[in-house]
């Protein structure tokens, strides 16, 4: 299966807090979307990794994503090397994307800068003829994307880009609380984390309110890049 666009998360849920918007818009444009989680996010305060996979599979429908895999690396412990870039790459080569989209490039939690830079060099790796890589006893052919972008989490990251997203905040919302365990819940009794607060819930909206707010939209979210973006005219700037 190809796809238009392979977006990866260190953890699940972190797609859906960073560019669930984009994903959904992308959807409704007939462009063909998959997810994969590098890991189970087992070291999650609240929840179990059982529990994180099925709500995985709840937020895949709602983003209407053709598919979902996760790696299975340990998380908090995955590390960047030949071992780990591999089953990236075999991810790449198997659904051949134009668009990655990956963890923000330097964040709060260790293992989204990692699974940024991690995701970044198997892109590259990718397309490289001589790494070979085989899935169910299959030799994969070479491919490598067209672009790499990063979205934004915790930290502001100033973007280079943002895409407006202006009627699919309700779904993004929508598809990062499929996660229950993970966010606010007024009457959870388990330990509070930085992201159960009613706060940081808000905060959601009010982040993309002021993105689009930069653009001249309602809602938007952001992106840096690893290269120079090209235009073909002035006119598709505007």
């Amino acid at each position: 299966m190809k796809l238009d666009i392979l977006a990866f998360g260190a953890h699940p849920d972190d797609v859906e807090l960073g560019c669930a918007g984009t994903i959904l818009k992308e959807v409704s444009l007939g462009k063909k979307v998959g997810v994969v989680d590098l890991t189970r996010g087992e070291l999650g305060t609240r929840g179990t990794a059982e529990i994180r996979d099925q709500e995985a599979a709840a937020a895949a429908k709602i983003l209407g994503v053709v598919v979902r895999e996760n790696l299975a690396m340990r998380d908090g412990f995955f590390t960047n090397d030949e071992n780990h870039q591999l089953e990236v790459i075999k991810m790449i080569r198997k659904y051949k994307p134009e668009i990655v989209l990956c963890n923000a490039i330097d964040d709060r939690h260790i293992d989204h800068g990692k699974g940024s830079k991690l995701v970044s060099d198997a892109c590259f790796l990718s397309g490289l003829v001589k790494i070979k890589t085989l899935i169910d006893g299959v030799s994969q052919e070479v491919w490598r994307p067209k672009v790499v972008y990063h979205y934004i989490q915790w930290k502001n990251i100033e973007p280079d880009f943002v895409v407006d997203i202006t009627g699919f905040e309700e779904k993004k919302i929508e598809a990062i609380l499929a996660y229950k365990t993970q966010f606010y819940d007024a009457n959870s009794e388990e330990p509070a984390t930085p992201i159960t607060s009613k706060n940081f819930l808000e905060s959601l909206n009010y982040r993309a309110q002021d993105l689009g707010r930069l653009v001249g939209k309602d809602f938007a979210e952001g992106f840096t890049v690893e290269r120079c973006l090209a235009v073909n005219s002035l006119e598709d700037l505007l």
